[in-house]
């Protein structure tokens, strides 16, 4: 069974730094695309970035420049380093990831539970 699990999320004061981790666990075939979205109590999930299994990156641009995704394909793990933290940015905080797992011969979207990042003023 494929699991992802976030970590690091918390309380920071504006202009704080965090470091999310996501670590996708069980009998996986391939990860393609890796992503973080964010939801904002009221507010639609949103895209924040992405990064293929090539290390193409993609990020939405209310964090370009501040955020950086990264991840480690040999332990299926993604990162989201988390600087110049903004009020604004406060959201829960998802992982995703587009994967085919061994027993399966498509892709398909599988998604954390979630992580709460709060940033005072």
């Amino acid at each position: 069974q494929v699991q992802l699990v976030e970590s690091g999320g918390g309380l920071v004061q504006a202009g704080g730094s965090l470091r999310l981790s996501c670590a996708a666990s069980g009998n996986i075939f391939r990860i393609n695309v890796m992503s973080w979205y964010r939801q904002a109590p009221g507010k639609q999930r949103e895209l924040v970035a992405a990064i293929t299994s090539g290390g193409t990156t993609n990020y939405a641009d209310s964090v370009k420049g501040r955020f950086t995704i990264s991840r480690d394909n040999t332990e299926n793990t993604v990162y989201l380093q988390m600087n110049s933290l903004k009020p604004q940015d406060t959201a829960v905080y998802y992982c995703a990831a587009d994967l085919r797992p061994e027993k399966l011969v498509e892709f398909r979207d599988y998604w954390g539970q979630g992580t709460q990042v709060t940033v005072s003023s």
